[in-house]
Parts: C-alpha cells; structure tokens; sequence
C-alpha cells in the first residue's frame, strides 16, 4: 500500500501500539498530536483500522460500552475539506451520547466540528443475508435528526485517510434529536437540510450528499462491518454521514439543524472549559 515493502508482522504491531499510543496520549492530556501517518502510511487501510481497533478494545477495557458506529467521509463536501475520496467508519461509544445533557462538554474536546446527519436506529441485526438495499432498509427501526461533533486528536486537522480511520474516524460526540420517523413516514434521500451557527446559515445540503442516499451509506457500513466479522446489531445507532460541510463549532457555539421532515436538533456548547 504505502510501504515498499511489507512490513514484518512484529514491526506491524510495534507501529500500531505506537500510533495508539500517541492518540491515547492526545486525548487524555488534551494536546493534539503530530498525525500518525509517519508509522501506518497515508492509505493502509488494514493498518489504519487495526489502530482504531486498539482504541476500542482499551476503552472496552477500560468499562465503556459501544453503541453503534459513525460513517465518515460519505459527502463529496466532506471529502473535498479533507482530501479523501472514500467513506470510513468508527465506533460510538455510550458516553459519546450527549443529548441529555444540557450542554455540549466543551472539555471533553480538542478541536471540535459539527455537521447534521440523518441517524439511523436499528430494528434487526445486519449480519446474515446479502446485506441488500432490501434488507438494509428493513433493519431500520426509525431515524432522527443528528449532530455528529466531530474532533481530531491530530493537530490542526492535519489529516489523511489513515490518520482519521486510525483516530476513530476522527470521532467525538453527538446528539440526537427527537423525532423519530420510520422510513414508511419519510425518505432519507430526499431530506434536506440547513444548519445554523448562531443565527446564521453555515451549511446546506441534502440526503443525496450522502454517498448517494444516507441508506447507500447504512448499507456499506453493513457490508464492511460484517466482512471485519464486528457486525451492526439492533438496538445500535449509526449516524450515517453528513449532509453538508462541517463547520468548527468552539466553546459557546449555537448549532441548529433542520434536517426536514425529521424536524430540528440542537446542540450548546459550554464556555471555555474549567479543567
């Protein structure tokens, strides 16, 4: 991929606790890091997940609880910000879910962006079968409106395809909005939506950004999961991808969603952080 030769098994597990190690570091000290691209390459896929993968498996140590996935990378505005052409996937963890809470944590975040997605909810599990555009939209138990926050433990957003899959698609927090459709009620393709910073509109977009249809993204997400032998389960929330540009969201922002007929959600974050 991005080495001329291929690396040795050993030197492959010494360069992914090496790149964990250097985002563990990040996100518990709250310092970006340098991008880990200098020890997986920019575009080695296998390495860049088996990093993430050893982020999850120390939080799953560690007592946290997974809850769905999140889909990176499904808009061409997205993509164009960052320089990738193809989707990528992380994991959502309970404590990332911040919807109750009254305020964004602003804390809990180093460089913090937003953008509106449609989450999908899951009725059935998605591991048996041809994994079809049928049997993807049958799983739905129903959709809501989604913030995903977005947050890089690499400094500046200095970020290529590998460094963002390793840093777990480059995930932070989210929040989901109340309304929940069945997709009998309403087409996630056709939705559009407007998001707001404060008052003023910072991005538009619509269903069809997202790779096509958000269920094209709910469907790849299937795919790929169950071929990593992880795969979606019901009960999980998948926020499926961004409907338009994400925009950088510090302590005190506003954000505001209409994501059409799934209506609005709404996020605050808090002041500069007490830590």
């Amino acid at each position: 991929m991005t080495h001329a030769s291929t690396p040795s098994v050993s030197t492959q597990r010494d360069v992914v606790t090496q790149a964990a190690e250097r985002l563990q570091t990040a996100a518990q000290t709250g310092v970006p890091c340098v991008p880990v691209r200098d020890l997986i390459g920019t575009d080695d896929v296998d390495l860049a997940y088996a990093v993430q993968q050893r982020l999850t498996d120390a939080r799953l140590a560690g007592g946290a609880r997974v809850v769905g996935r999140k889909i990176g990378l499904t808009s061409p505005a997205v993509q164009k910000q960052l320089g990738v052409d193809r989707p990528d996937f992380g994991v959502l963890f309970a404590d990332m879910d911040v919807s109750d809470l009254p305020e964004v944590p602003s804390d809990r975040l180093l460089q913090p962006k937003t953008e509106a997605e449609i989450a999908f909810v899951l009725g059935a599990d998605l591991a048996d079968g041809p994994l079809d555009a049928e049997q993807v939209r049958g799983a739905v138990a129903y959709a809501v409106a989604a913030l995903e926050i977005v947050d890089s433990r690499i400094a500046g957003w200095d970020i290529t395809f590998g460094d963002t899959v390793a840093d777990n698609a480059s995930s932070g927090l989210f929040v989901l909005g109340e309304r929940r459709l069945t997709l009998d009620e309403f087409e996630p393709v056709e939705v559009g939506m407007a998001m707001r910073l404060g008052g003023d509109l910072v991005s538009e977009g619509s269903g069809a950004a997202c790779l096509g249809d958000p269920l094209n993204a709910l469907a790849w997400l299937a795919r790929t999961a169950r071929d990593l032998g992880d795969p979606l389960r019901a009960g999980q929330v998948v926020l499926s991808g961004a409907l338009g540009p994400m925009v950088a969201t510090p302590p005190g922002s506003v954000v505001t969603a209409d994501v059409g007929p799934l209506g609005s959600v709404s996020a605050t974050f808090s002041g500069k952080d007490q830590a």
